[in-house]
């Protein structure tokens, strides 16, 4: 059987070599475009913090604020400082070494086992469904992670994906 000219090994090379090359192009411009992200502060529904400043948000984080205004205990929830997806975090909020944080973490919760201050959880779901099971609970979380069970609390007068929000990443 003889072989088509136009399937030919020579044929379908240059046409597979241009594919490869868009792709490639193509995924060398989105992703950077991936590594930018925004973290958002959410907050128990049935509780909706007022707008906040970078520096309340840290006494927050810190447990350095123990209730709110009408009395209720905060409860900050957060993944592991030592997550890459905490680096925003870590760095625009906290201002010190992850490690440092977690020793805050504990000396923060130490004697208080009915209701941590700060509540570590394993993914940003996590800490979706603890803040929306949390009377008086906020965390902070990827912006992609935000559910109806929540609400979105503005920092420095900003929503996440806004110009000029504080917590947003590269």
């Amino acid at each position: 059987m003889q072989e088509n000219s136009d399937l030919s090994p020579q044929r379908r090379s240059p046409l597979r070599n241009k594919t490869v090359l868009v792709f490639l192009f193509i995924a060398g411009c989105v992703a950077p475009l991936a590594w930018s992200k925004d973290l958002a502060v959410v907050s128990n529904k049935g509780f909706e913090p007022a707008p906040m400043t970078v520096g309340e948000l840290a006494k927050i984080c810190k447990a350095e604020v123990k209730r709110w205004p009408d009395g209720k205990p905060v409860t900050f929830v957060t993944r592991n400082p030592d997550s890459p997806e905490m680096k925003i975090l870590v760095e625009k909020v906290y201002e010190m070494p992850a490690d440092d944080v977690m020793s805050l973490i504990t000396a923060a919760n130490h004697g208080r086992t009915n209701r941590p201050a700060i509540v570590v959880v394993s993914s940003d779901q996590d800490v979706v469904r603890t803040v929306e099971s949390t009377p008086g609970a906020v965390g902070v979380v990827d912006v992609y992670a935000i559910t109806g069970g929540v609400s979105v609390v503005k920092v420095g007068g900003k929503l996440p994906l806004e110009a000029g929000y504080p917590l947003h990443g590269n």
